[in-house]
Parts: C-alpha cells; structure tokens; sequence
C-alpha cells in the first residue's frame, strides 16, 4: 500500500493525497493508517472503513457505466436472470432479440433468489418457483419437467428407482424438495431423499453429475447438450412435472416501460415455441 501509487492513479502528487488522508483522519477522528517498519498498512478501523466504501464505490461505478449505455437511439434493459436458466436457455436466443429489437440495449446480471427491486439497479428478472413476489407483476414463461441425470459409469450401477438410495444425491439450494417430489411422484420411498451435497447453481449440479460425483435431477431442457455428447445418461425416463414455473418479473412501476413491453411479447413467443 503507497501513497506514491494512489497519486500515480489520481495524477496527484503524493503529498497531496497525504494531506487529503490527514484531513480525512481528522474530520473522522480516527487512524486510517499507520506506519509499521517503514510499510504503510491499514489500521482495524481503516479496514473497515474501506471495506464498506468500496462497496458503495463499486456501485457509483457500475451507476456510472450503466448511465453511459444510454443513447439517443437505444433503450437499456437491465435484466437478473438465473445463471443457469441464461445459460443454457436464454443467451442462445438473445441473437434474435437483438435481431428483432436493435433499439433496445440488455444488460444482464444473475439473481438467485427474489429481491427488492428498489434496491438494485434491475428493471426486470427471470425467476423460477410461485407467483408470489410482492408489488411485482408476474408473467408466467413456461413450466418444466425433470429427470434423474448422471455419468456413465454410475448409470450402469443403477438398474431399478430403488437402486438411487445407494447412491449419493444432488441437492440444488433453491430446490430443497425437489427429490422427495420426484419419489413421490414415481411411488418410491428413498430415505435419504433430502440427503446429500448441495449446490447454490444448476450449473454446478451438471458438472458434479457429470464429473460422477452423484445423480441429479435437472430439467430436461438444461442437460440437453451433455446428454447429447454422452457426458450425462438418463437412468429412468421418468419425466415429472415441477410445480413451479419461470417468469418474467417486474415492478408495476415499470409495466409502461416499452424496452420490457417489446421483451415481453418477445420471450413469450420464445417459451411457448419450446
């Protein structure tokens, strides 16, 4: 840490911000920074005290950028999508969006669980689960179904639904139940349904699927290119509908906002065509 390297990046000199820091110190009352065998450190203090600064810097700079998208010709859209769902499902087709719509500018960032839109800088979000995010309209995408997933070489281990209580199961955070709901659905009893390593993104239950690590249970449309490819194999066909559903969220304030209208009519055209 060097005063000489923050004046090299501020074009100041480093008795300039040394003074600055000195008038920082005085007007907080209290050390920043201490001198220990000719290195400059951060005091306790200081560590705190930068530590929530730069969190609050790091979202003027990202204001900043995302007000310098704006144009005269373009719209911006700032869209939380879940990693996984982006991935696999909607990046692929942003291509034709951005065919179809040039005027409107994406920016997208992931959320995995709901938030308070008024406190990010989001128009919109993809979201899996129940139509029951608050001060929010709710359009449903589309439904999905499951499907126990899992390398080769465990597969050939398996060869009857009762075999999976042998076997380690991939647990997905924000799906807690989702195994118990697929024994249940098939007529299975597994007492370790609720057992076994979690994962707070699908993209990293793929991997462990596919690295041999357990079986998942992943929506069909997600594990596509791996079944594909040979890296995953589907031990049972026993596809089961998730009670939950994806959708296009939004703060009522922004119903008007014609950059989610036309993504809107957009990604609903999408999800109905598969």
């Amino acid at each position: 840490m060097s005063f000489t390297k923050a004046a090299n990046e501020l074009h100041m000199t480093q008795g300039a911000v040394s003074r600055q820091v000195a008038i920082l110190e005085d007007y907080l009352n209290v050390k920043l920074f201490e001198r220990i065998n000719r290195r400059l450190i951060l005091t306790e203090a200081g560590r705190d005290y930068a530590a929530q600064v730069s969190t609050i810097l790091k979202q003027i700079e990202m204001a900043t950028f995302q007000v310098m998208t704006y144009n005269s010709l373009a719209s911006v859209l700032n869209l939380a999508i879940l990693p996984t769902f982006g991935v696999k499902w909607l990046i692929p087709r942003l291509a034709k969006f951005s065919a179809a719509h040039p005027d409107v500018l994406l920016n997208l960032s992931t959320e995995v669980l709901p938030f308070d839109f008024s406190t990010r800088q989001v128009d919109a979000a993809i979201h899996f689960g129940e139509p029951d995010w608050p001060d929010t309209v709710m359009v449903r995408l589309m439904g999905e179904e499951v499907v126990p997933v899992c390398s080769k070489a465990l597969s050939e281990r398996i060869h009857a639904v009762e075999d999976l209580a042998n076997v380690t199961l991939l647990q997905h955070t924000t799906r807690p139940q989702a195994w118990q709901d697929w024994f249940r659905h098939v007529g299975v009893d597994c007492p370790n349904a609720l057992s076994g390593p979690r994962f707070e993104q699908l993209a990293m239950v793929i991997q462990a699927a596919v690295a041999g690590m357990g079986v998942a249970l992943m929506p069909k449309f997600m594990v596509e290119t791996e079944i594909s490819l040979g890296q995953l194999h589907v031990p049972f066909p026993f596809a089961v509908k998730s009670p939950q559903s994806y959708y296009l969220v939004y703060p009522e304030k922004n119903a008007g906002k014609a950059a989610i209208l036309k993504f809107r009519e957009w990604l609903l055209g999408e999800a109905q065509g598969g």
